[in-house]
């Protein structure tokens, strides 16, 4: 990270990460196919959910996440591999505060978040339910999505993209299956309509928790998790960077959730199962700029840490370059095909216009 060449280092550092999100993202867009077979009124509740808990996950994971994968990075760029260890803990405890304030206040406030998002026109009642049934399950059990995301970090700090993009393929591949069983009662499994979502993404977290856990504490990751006196400049050195990021998942889900409630107030219940459908593909592009961004902030951090700024300028100018090329391409090809996209999660008329209208513009 420090001396090889920049674009090559980069590649090999992003290719597991970007698997890793691509998987990430695919289970939430096959979670969706399997929620608009329970009706428009189920997609459209979950197009009300998606802003809020999408929020939480690029909080938790992008901004916290490079938050804490920068202090490392720049600890263990410097040679201060003792601070490194002593930043795990804070890491994992700091997203685990967060995460159980992010749970009361949405368990707390979400029916009238859902109420103004959804708005009069129609688009009431059983989308309102549908979501109350999704996000009380998901966001009870947020704090796991917090840890999870807080020790993914920790070893993405340290240049390892590989172990993280294991854990969440391998829960990728778990998720899949279990959340149709869980929804529709196939086998030995009760059916639990849109909750069942819910539930089967609180295992694949909670699993996923158990097994990053277990790596930071086994002493493989070069930051191992210790039992040190909480230190404030180390906490510090995490918000500094983490707290100024979050500002950037609050605007972009911010607008994303305000746009739904216009939509919800002004167009009905099948403009808001499209435009839902339609800002699905907006979260898509997101990950995959993270699975370039995640090994960019610890090559940025390292290059800080070792006092090379010109070669960190470099590497991010790289890094953005990339993102934006895979993402420009993802759009264009959206506003081309839109119904492409769209046939994927249903085929009713009034969604597909909204949802390729939006496309149309929004995708380039």
């Amino acid at each position: 990270m420090l001396h090889g060449p920049i674009a090559p280092t980069l590649l090999r550092l992003a290719w597991p990460n970007l698997l890793m999100m691509l998987a990430q993202s695919s289970t939430g867009l096959v979670e969706t196919w399997f929620i608009s077979r329970l009706g428009t009124d189920a997609l459209a509740g979950a197009a009300l959910v998606t802003p809020l808990l999408m929020l939480m996950q690029n909080m938790s994971q992008g901004a916290m996440g490079g938050g804490i994968s920068s202090a490392i990075a720049r600890a263990l760029g410097g040679g201060r591999h003792d601070e490194a260890n002593r930043l795990v803990l804070h890491a994992v405890l700091l997203n685990a505060a967060l995460g159980l304030l992010f749970c009361g206040l949405l368990l707390a406030f979400g029916r009238p978040l859902y109420e103004a998002m959804a708005g009069s026109k129609g688009s009431g009642g059983g989308a309102i339910a549908a979501a109350l049934a999704y996000s009380n399950v998901v966001f009870g059990g947020l704090l796991l999505m917090w840890v999870m995301n807080a020790l993914a970090s920790v070893v993405r700090g340290t240049g390892n993209m590989v172990v993280p993009g294991l854990v969440i393929c391998g829960g990728a591949l778990l998720l899949v299956p279990l959340s149709p069983c869980l929804i529709f009662g196939w086998g030995p499994f009760p059916e639990l309509g849109i909750a069942g979502a819910g539930w089967a993404m609180l295992l694949y977290y909670g699993l996923g928790s158990l097994v990053l856990g277990w790596y930071v504490l086994s002493g493989r990751n070069p930051a191992r998790l210790v039992w040190v006196k909480l230190e404030r400049v180390l906490a510090q050195r995490i918000l500094t960077v983490g707290g100024l990021a979050a500002l950037n998942p609050l605007l972009t889900n911010g607008l994303i959730a305000s746009t739904t409630a216009l939509v919800g107030a002004y167009a009905g219940t099948a403009a808001l199962a499209g435009y839902g459908t339609a800002a699905r593909l907006e979260y898509l592009v997101i990950p995959v700029a993270f699975g370039i961004g995640a090994p960019l902030v610890a090559m940025v951090g390292a290059n800080i840490g070792a006092g090379q700024p010109q070669r960190a300028l470099r590497i991010a100018l790289t890094g953005g370059a990339m993102a934006f090329a895979v993402a420009e391409a993802i759009g264009l090809a959206a506003a081309i095909w839109p119904e492409a996209w769209l046939r994927l999660f249903g085929d009713d008329g009034p969604m597909l216009a909204e949802g390729s209208a939006y496309l149309r513009t929004v995708g380039p």
